[in-house]
């Protein structure tokens, strides 16, 4: 995708990021990262220059191999630039030994995998309290807080359930609840609906969005172009590089698809009942 006449339908082409000035909660500069592999140097990233605005949401995405998973493990402080520099709340953390990235990390940052990464024999509330175990905080303290995003999700009645007594759905409702505990400056979720089925998925962009408009920053790392365009922006990875930045026109909003889905779904269940009541006439 090089010009407007090959972009996605409703985004807008703009080459440039956007300018946060002072208000830039994520920056990486000229970030490059190189593994080596069997005596084979390869570079995952090469050059890479992205802002996060406080308060924005957006999506980060490319296809397999493209570096978006070396980006977001090296923007979520899982593992160190080769060279170039990463700031969050205006702090560089380029160069911060592990044990600093890890209090940083669990401090500024809420992680939503594709994957949930729950304790399968931890019910939600104690899934959603782990790192504030890891942030010293008094029991009594750890349960309000995580009741609370538990609430915030709408899961409160479901404080006590195990993974595998909730949806998939819940599941990552339960994951969004942990990634919020801390407080985080940004909300790194990804491929956060790659596990899900439609509706489910839906839900959880939904909640993204909701969390979003209250002012909490989403980046969203995908390969799909239709859960892109539920972001304000897009930043698109190819071979290493941000290829385009490209603000979303045509947004995507996920509260108006929910109610598509269930019109859908009365259409089905109508039409179904119809064709019973014919069986049995007959």
């Amino acid at each position: 995708m090089t010009s407007e006449t090959n972009q996605p339908d409703g985004i807008a082409y703009d080459p440039t990021s956007p300018a946060c000035l002072d208000d830039a909660v994520l920056e990486a500069r000229n970030v490059t990262k190189t593994y080596v592999l069997d005596e084979i140097e390869v570079n995952a990233l090469r050059g890479v220059d992205l802002q996060v605005c406080r308060g924005e949401m957006l999506a980060i995405m490319g296809p397999s191999g493209s570096g978006k998973s070396t980006l977001m493990h090296i923007v979520g402080l899982l593992d160190h630039p080769t060279t170039g520099t990463v700031t969050i709340d205006g702090v560089d953390v380029s160069n911060m030994d592990q044990n600093q990235l890890a209090a940083v990390r669990n401090k500024r940052i809420g992680f939503v995998f594709q994957s949930f990464n729950l304790l399968a024999r931890t019910t939600a509330q104690s899934n959603v309290e782990l790192p504030l175990i890891y942030a010293g905080l008094s029991g009594a303290e750890r349960s309000r807080r995580a009741r609370a995003a538990l609430e915030r999700v709408g899961l409160g009645n479901r404080l006590g359930h195990m993974p595998n007594q909730l949806s998939g759905g819940q599941q990552q409702r339960v994951a969004i609840a942990r990634a919020l505990v801390t407080e985080p400056s940004i909300v790194l979720a990804d491929e956060p609906t790659g596990n899900l089925d439609s509706r489910s998925g839906v839900e959880v962009m939904a909640m993204l969005q909701e969390l979003n408009a209250q002012g909490i920053t989403v980046v969203v790392v995908t390969h799909d172009a239709r859960i892109a365009r539920h972001a304000q922006r897009v930043a698109h990875v190819r071979d290493g590089r941000i290829v385009l930045n490209e603000c979303v026109e045509e947004r995507i909003m996920a509260d108006a698809e929910k109610i598509t889905l269930d019109a859908e779904a009365d259409e089905v269940a109508a039409a179904s009942t119809v064709s019973v009541n014919r069986r049995v006439e007959l």
